[in-house]
């Protein structure tokens, strides 16, 4: 009996169909009738975000789209009323208008007159004429949204916390980098400090505060005081942190993800008293702080054993420290020491030695490393990234990229080999390339 595509049912072309990317999935409703009403199944699109320019009318857009079930949409450009969007998209579930630099506070008015219930997420990063006035209408109409992502909207201030804080009781993860002119005032309002005018948003989980000047530890206090349910902290580039700060934090038990990087202020002692409290943190960033060193490492040794990425870039630490902490980091997935130019062969050979779980290392910039320790660290078990550059040798050593390649093309090579023959192996025998059994002490013929 013959078979042919054609004779396949509408719901197992809808499965093969979803698939396929975003521009072939439009190729495969173009083939026959047929093809188009299974590409246009809403399971085929399920997740699927539209990219739009707004140019010109298009009247079958927006209906063409809810027909596929799509419900989260990207605006490139905007040259049109962002109300025709909200309009057209009456279950829209996320709108991302990042870089829009053309969108107003007049704009966002027009378009928010009435409450969208179903909208979760709203990108308005780089949207830089964006003021408090549009965060008025966000937190009247968009009171279920749980995303907000304001990075690069410098015109923000505390009043725009306060309303936020106000209406967004829903809110999960508020992205704020770069808003220059928030202080310790508008995180109070976040966390609640003040409850006469706002409740705060109490269950938020992810926070960015990523170069935020004017904050200083007093918003470390009120994190730490309302913002219980916190799993992200992103304080990067904030100078106005110090390490009496961290104490605050380091009580914060559902806290998994701390970025201290750049803060210049932050030294061994705050990483003390991190290492000291009740935090369970998987990530900690304090890349470029060049007042934590070996002794950092001690601490993390002892009161952050459980944390899967570290990243110490720039830092001052030697071999001495990463002697100290391998040796109780066992679960340590990535680990960036980029820059660190204390670091010899000695600290690789500890760190091939002690964390075989590493999947990922930074070593840029460490210029005293040789090709001896390079060898090292390509011999652990779970390495798929190496990340390499401006190191340096003797000429007695000299080694390319190539010869570091050629390593970890060897390294692969064997661990394919293995994972081959353990595969083909059937009850006591092996299958050659064709699929024939032959006796197990027949050696294998295939080359990898």
């Amino acid at each position: 009996m013959e078979t042919h595509i054609s004779c396949l049912f509408p719901e197992l072309l809808a499965m093969i169909f979803g698939y396929l990317d975003v521009r072939d999935k439009g190729r495969a409703a173009q083939v026959c009738t047929a093809w188009r009403d299974a590409a246009y199944h809403k399971s085929v699109w399920r997740g699927v975000e539209a990219k739009l320019h707004l140019r010109r009318a298009n009247p079958s857009l927006f209906p063409s789209l809810q027909a596929r079930g799509i419900r989260r949409v990207q605006i490139l450009s905007l040259r049109r009323s962002l109300s025709y969007v909200i309009q057209g998209m009456a279950n829209i579930e996320s709108l991302n208008l990042s870089g829009c630099y053309n969108l107003t506070d007049n704009g966002l008015g027009h378009a928010f007159v009435q409450e969208i219930s179903s909208l979760r997420a709203l990108n308005l990063s780089l949207c830089k004429q964006i003021t408090d006035s549009s965060l008025g209408r966000i937190a009247q109409y968009l009171k279920g949204l749980e995303v907000l992502e304001l990075g690069g909207c410098s015109n923000i201030t505390n009043t725009g916390l306060l309303l936020i804080a106000w209406g967004l009781q829903r809110l999960k993860s508020l992205n704020l980098r770069s808003c220059r002119h928030l202080s310790d005032v508008g995180i109070g309002h976040l966390a609640g400090m003040t409850r006469s005018a706002a409740e705060g948003c109490l269950g938020l989980e992810q926070l960015t505060l990523q170069d935020c000047q004017k904050l200083t530890d007093l918003s470390l206090k009120h994190i730490s005081r309302g913002l219980t349910g916190l799993r992200l902290l992103n304080l990067s580039f904030c100078g106005g942190i110090s390490d009496a700060g961290l104490l605050h934090l380091s009580h914060m038990g559902s806290l998994r993800s701390l970025n201290l990087r750049s803060c210049d202020n932050i030294s061994d002692t705050g990483i003390m008293h991190l290492a000291m409290g009740s935090l369970r943190l998987s990530g900690l960033d304090v890349s470029f702080c060049d007042k934590v060193g070996d002794q950092s490492l001690a601490y993390i040794a002892q009161g952050l054993d459980g944390l899967k990425s570290l990243s110490l870039c720039s830092c001052h630490i030697s071999d001495d420290g990463i002697n100290r902490m391998v040796r109780q980091m066992h679960g340590l997935r990535t680990l960036n020491i980029g820059q660190c130019v204390r670091i010899t062969d000695k600290g690789l050979e500890l760190i091939a030695e002690h964390l075989s779980q590493l999947t990922g290392i930074d070593l840029y910039g460490c210029t005293r490393i040789t090709k001896r320790g390079l060898e090292r660290i390509t011999q652990l078990p779970c390495l798929k990234v190496l990340n390499l550059g401006l190191w340096q040798m003797t000429d007695s050593e000299k080694v390319s990229i190539f010869d570091v390649l050629a390593t970890l093309k060897r390294m692969v090579r064997k661990r394919y080999q293995r994972k081959w023959k353990e595969e083909r192996m059937v009850d006591g025998y092996s299958l050659d390339r064709g699929g024939q059994e032959v006796p197990k002490r027949r050696p294998l013929l295939a080359k990898i």
